[in-house]
């Protein structure tokens, strides 16, 4: 009985690793959605206004690098808003239906205070969804954690916006991690990179892109 016990232990424990190692137990979230096309003309990149982008941002092999620093200007001369360098997607606003954004997402050490990614407009706001990153963790805006320990490492973020569900849904490596409502449809869009948040932002910050696609219903 007791070899028998331990043959089952084992077993068990093969079968775990093998589900851990080969990913079964996570999802695809794009699971009946369809990837609408993008090209280099639906990266609209915006930075500070008084330096050239290539000083902010640069594109190699594959990987879209984003960085901003805590006393750059903001990207236009009249904004009174923070520092970024980010990627607004263009020519896929959308007002209802069901959208998603995917990309592989890389925060180095020491960022802190940035949204790294977000859905900008909103029928009560400025924005729907913004991800920051605060010491390694994300949070929605500043307030719920989403996931902890995100420094140094590539993972797979997913956002579905269901505007007639009204509602919002995050993905962190094929696993559900947060869900709330929207604020209401309006002229809709997604945007990636770094954006310093109102307070508490380290002096620079950075996030790096790649494989980022969108999808529809």
């Amino acid at each position: 009985m007791k070899v028998a016990s331990f043959v089952r232990v084992l077993v068990l424990a093969l079968f775990s690793l093998v589900v851990s190692s080969s990913g079964i137990g996570n999802c695809d979230p794009t699971l009946g959605f369809t990837e609408v096309p993008l090209t280099e003309a639906n990266f609209e990149l915006q930075k500070p206004y008084d330096v050239p982008l290539e000083q902010r941002y640069i594109y190699v092999n594959g990987v879209h690098r984003f960085w901003v620093y805590a006393d750059d200007k903001p990207h236009s001369i009249t904004s009174l808003t923070q520092p970024r360098t980010e990627a607004r997607i263009v020519g896929l606003d959308y007002s209802s239906g069901v959208w998603q954004f995917e990309g592989y997402a890389f925060v180095p050490n020491g960022t802190s205070g940035a949204t790294v990614a977000q859905i900008h407009g909103a029928a009560h706001g400025n924005t729907t969804l913004l991800l920051r990153i605060y010491n390694g963790d994300m949070r929605y805006y500043s307030m719920d954690l989403i996931q902890t320990d995100l420094y140094d490492k590539w993972f797979k973020l997913n956002i579905i916006h269901d505007v007639d569900g009204g509602k919002v849904t995050v993905f962190i490596d094929g696993v559900q991690k947060f869900q709330s409502a929207d604020k209401g449809p309006a002229d809709l869009y997604f945007k990636c990179g770094v954006y310093g948040a109102p307070m508490n932002i380290s002096y620079y910050m950075e996030s790096r892109w790649r494989d980022i696609k969108i999808y529809k219903k």
